[in-house]
């Protein structure tokens, strides 16, 4: 008699949901020390642009049942459970640039951005 075996193959861990840069850490640490003091920055990914989808980011007083904690580099940052899918190994920046400043995302799973950079699709 013969017996078969079937190993199943070990899974690939996933990427973290989201990271946060030095430059991003620091100007967070800023913000939630004076202005926005007690709160906390919520990142989620609107239908919007020319391309389809945005990066939306709001303050909120408390994580709601749809967020996941992300903690990096010292930071607590909330993403909307629905877009954690379009997030998966992003990272949060912070730029300085000639003529602008803000924070930006490094996504790779996105496929494209519109011409005025305000809107991608994966």
């Amino acid at each position: 008699m013969s017996t078969t075996t079937t190993q199943t193959k070990p899974r690939r861990p996933l990427p973290p949901l989201m990271s946060v840069s030095d430059a991003a850490a620091d100007r967070l640490r800023s913000l939630y020390a004076k202005g926005q003091k007690g709160m906390l920055l919520r990142i989620s990914v609107n239908t919007k642009g020319c391309s389809g989808m945005s990066y939306d980011m709001s303050w909120v007083e408390a994580a709601g049942p749809g967020d996941e904690m992300v903690a990096d580099n010292g930071v607590t940052v909330l993403v909307d459970r629905k877009a954690t899918l379009f997030l998966i190994g992003t990272t949060m920046d912070y730029e300085v640039k000639a003529l602008s400043v803000g924070f930006s995302f490094i996504n790779p799973n996105e496929k494209g951005r519109c011409g005025c950079g305000e809107s991608f699709h994966v």
